[in-house]
This record gives structure tokens, C-alpha cells and sequence, in this order.
């Protein structure tokens, strides 16, 4: 009890004048609950044996605790996985066209549902509906949250409680255990297996028909791909099939791009454009991947589908808000200019860019690495790597790339799992990857520059 006298009182605390400082920073009430916090804790550790630590140590306890309490959850990163559409980093990095857009959008009153025009209501859609009808050739577009979101809502719209023919093989699973039959279920649809796992034939759709089925539904391969004896329907004639029997052909494209990366040397990726000039009446995809904008789920096809798919009560539970109506508008607006779109989309810069410059970037940055792990027991070099596009696209194809590895000396492997901890602790936190017995930073989506930035981050880099 003695000791716990020799505590400041919380009053006394409060009128430090470094304490003082912190609530002009972060207000009264927040210091005031750390304050108690603090002295509650010393209590807990005086009372284990702890030496009872001065005011001074009190004091920086308190405001390292403000600082952590005040940091951002959401907080930027820099993305060295070597994987450039990272789910859980965010996927595509916006464009400053999008940004821009965005900030505006967000400090502004906007016509989101007001036709200035007519000074009446207006449909959100609108803002976007006209460009990617002109971006994919279909008749009408509308816009939810995300991907699978799209799907769920087309299913639920025409095809509850009927049955949906889908091809064994693109029955897929993707990240967060979200599987497209478990999706069918929830919508209300009932799903009709064709084929086997490496080739179905139009005969196994044609076999599958009866008064019960909704549509016909090609769901486009993510995260996985298929190799060897395989076959697949072609588009052009599952669509006629379809039509056939008076049923819509819906085409689902997960990470959906706009234009054919085989001209920026990339391996290719069916488009919407492509889809619906095959005969398919529907066609989803996501913003946030290929496509290089804000997450969104897209449908774009017929008008009288996408007018039906709009009067489901649950579009007003899936739309988006105005913010990712003002960036995906933005990027749309690049599009429209398929010659300089690898200079102002950031994902596509990203997947383009040069093997020779990202070394170079490797040459520039290998001293401040080693400089802030001299005093380990590691080697720290430059190295060719393979880059992976992600979020499910192309998954099997690599880019070249460059970027530094660090390897134990000896048969220190535990060093690695300690400094890829401490380089998450950075200011910035630095996301590298570790295989094949070596920390790499993939060194592609690390723009020129933000060089000097990084350099300086790593100054805050410790090790213990």
C-alpha cells in the first residue's frame, strides 16, 4: 500500500504538461480512461513484484497507448508479396483519376439519385450504365457490391426454385470458403451438375434440359485452372442452345477486364465485350480485380434481364454508394482511351511493368535494406523472382520480376520469422513473402516514387 501511494494521483496526471499535450491531441476523455488504464495496470504489476515504475515511464506509457488507440485499422501498406491483385491487401490499387473523383464525391453533395436535367429522381445506375454499355457491347448495366453479389441477385431473380445447368468443372470455390453451389442454395436456385470434372460436351447440357431449368450458366475458372484431356463448351454454342429453348445463357466472369491484355504481352483473359458478342444474355464481373477500380459486382446484357434483375427488392440491399459510383466511373473514363490505360490504370501499370526496371528499383533500394540489417545474421541480395496476378486471375501464369532476399546465415531460420514480424511493426508495415528458406520483397508494385518514402521507413526498423 505504500508503494501504491508513491503513484501519482489521475489529477495529477492529467495536469502533466506532456499529458496536457495528449488531450489536445486526442481529447480529454480518451486520456483521462488511459490515464486510469495506466495506473490500473501498475497496480496489477507493483502487486506480481514489478518495480514501480517513475512518472516519466507512466507518462510514455500513456501516450504510446494514445498513439496505438488513434492509428487506423485501415491503414496502407506496402504490398512486396510479389502477388498484385491482393485480396486481403486491398486488390486493385485506385488510379489518381479515381482518387480524385472519389475525394470529391466524399466532401460533396452529389446527383447520385437526381436527374439534373429533368430536376426529378434519377437511378444511380445511370452514372455508369451508358459506359459500360459503350466499354462491352450490351444493352443495359447495373451495379452491386461485389461479385458474388451479382451472381446471388441474378439467381435469386431468375432462377428461384428452378434449376440452373452448370458444367462439373466450374463448380469453383475461391477465397473465404465461398462456393458457388452454396451461393445457388441461398438464392434460391437449384443446381444441375453436367459433365465431368475435366470435359463436358453440348450433349450434357442438352440431356440436362427440362420444363424446371432457368438457364444455362458458364462460370469462367478462378484460382485454378485445368489442364491436359480437357474440353469445354464454347460460349457461341451453349448460347445458341440456350435460345434454343427460349433460355437466357448467363456467363460468369469473377475477374472481369475491359480490354485484351495480350497487346501489353499478358496472357489473355476473356472480356464482357467477347461474352456478350457470343450470344451470352447476362455477363457478371467484379471492378476491384482485373478491371483495376473500387469493389463493385457488375451485370451487364440484356435490358429486359437487367429491368428485372433492378426490380428484385434485394438490389436495394446489395447496391453501392456514391463513392464507389464516382471511382468505378472514373476508371471506366480511362478505358476509353485503350492507348495510354496501362500508363493511368494502376493495376494494369502494375502487371506491365518491366523486369529491367524493377531491378533497377532492387539496385536502388539493396543498400538501405542491408543498412537496417547489418547487425543480423543474414544475407541480404538482389534476385529474379516470378510475380502472380491474383485474386483468382490467371493463376497459373507468372511475371517476371525482381527483388531482394534475405537468408539466414547458417541454420538461423527462426531470424527470418522475426524480421518479416518487425517489418510489419514498421510505420508503413512492409508485406513480403516467405519461401523457399528466404524473406523476398517482390519489389513490382512498389512505384518509383515511393522509393525514398520506403527508404526512410525502414529507419523505425527493429529486431529484436
Amino acid at each position: 500500500m505504500n508503494l501504491f501511494a508513491q503513484l501519482p494521483s489521475v489529477d495529477r496526471l492529467l495536469s502533466d504538461p506532456a499529458v496536457t499535450a495528449l488531450i489536445d491531441i486526442h481529447g480529454r476523455v480518451v486520456v483521462t480512461q488511459l490515464v486510469r488504464t495506466v495506473l490500473a495496470g501498475t497496480r496489477e504489476s507493483v502487486r506480481s513484484g514489478t518495480p514501480l515504475p517513475d512518472t516519466a515511464s507512466l507518462i510514455a506509457r500513456i501516450g504510446a497507448d494514445a498513439t496505438a488507440l488513434a492509428t487506423p485499422r485501415l491503414r496502407p501498406v506496402y504490398n512486396l508479396t510479389g502477388t498484385v491483385l491482393h485480396t486481403n491487401l486491398g486488390r486493385a490499387p485506385l488510379p489518381e483519376e479515381a482518387v480524385a473523383a472519389l475525394i470529391t464525391a466524399a466532401r460533396n453533395p452529389c446527383a447520385l439519385e437526381y436527374d439534373i436535367e429533368s430536376g426529378g429522381r434519377g437511378d444511380r445506375d445511370d452514372i455508369v450504365n451508358d459506359l459500360l454499355c459503350e466499354l462491352t457491347g450490351a444493352e443495359a448495366a447495373t451495379v452491386v457490391n461485389n461479385n458474388a453479389a451479382a451472381v446471388f441477385l441474378l439467381l435469386n431473380t431468375l432462377a428461384q426454385r428452378k434449376e440452373v445447368i452448370v458444367s462439373r468443372g466450374e463448380l469453383i470455390e475461391i477465397g473465404g470458403a465461398f462456393r458457388v453451389p452454396d451461393i445457388m442454395k441461398r438464392a434460391g436456385a437449384k443446381l444441375v451438375e453436367v459433365g465431368t470434372t475435366n470435359r463436358t460436351h453440348l450433349k450434357d447440357f442438352s440431356e440436362a434440359l427440362t420444363p424446371r431449368t432457368a438457364m444455362l450458366m458458364k462460370i469462367h475458372a478462378s484460382n485454378y485452372a485445368i489442364q491436359g484431356f480437357i474440353h469445354a463448351v464454347p460460349e457461341n454454342e451453349l448460347a445458341a442452345l440456350a435460345h434454343e429453348r427460349g433460355l437466357p445463357f448467363v456467363v460468369d466472369l469473377g475477374s472481369g477486364t475491359l480490354t485484351d491484355l495480350e497487346r501489353w504481352g499478358l496472357p489473355h483473359e476473356p472480356t464482357p465485350r467477347e461474352n456478350i458478342a457470343a450470344g451470352a444474355d447476362l455477363v457478371t464481373f467484379s471492378g476491384d480485380k482485373l478491371l483495376g477500380g473500387p469493389q463493385a459486382g457488375l451485370l451487364v446484357g440484356r435490358k429486359e434481364l437487367i429491368a428485372k434483375i433492378k426490380k428484385n427488392p434485394l438490389k436495394r440491399a446489395l447496391r453501392v454508394g456514391k463513392l464507389t459510383l464516382a471511382a468505378l466511373e472514373a476508371v471506366l473514363r480511362l478505358y476509353r482511351d485503350p492507348d495510354r490505360l496501362h500508363e493511368r490504370l494502376t493495376a494494369l501499370h502494375q502487371l506491365t511493368r518491366p523486369e529491367a526496371q524493377i531491378r533497377a528499383a532492387a539496385e536502388r533500394l539493396l543498400p538501405p535494406v542491408q543498412l537496417a540489417l547489418a547487425a543480423l545474421p543474414v544475407n541480404v541480395e538482389i534476385v529474379a523472382l516470378r510475380s502472380q496476378i491474383g485474386s483468382g486471375s490467371l493463376p497459373v501464369d507468372r511475371l517476371p520480376s525482381a527483388g531482394i532476399a534475405i537468408r539466414p546465415q547458417g541454420r538461423k531460420s527462426g531470424v527470418l520469422h522475426r524480421i518479416e514480424a518487425a517489418l510489419r511493426g514498421l510505420p508503413r508495415p512492409v508485406i513480403g513473402r516467405i519461401d523457399e528458406g528466404a524473406l523476398l520483397l517482390d519489389l513490382r508494385c512498389l512505384a518509383a516514387h515511393e522509393e525514398a518514402e520506403f527508404a526512410a521507413n525502414l529507419a523505425g526498423f527493429a529486431c529484436s
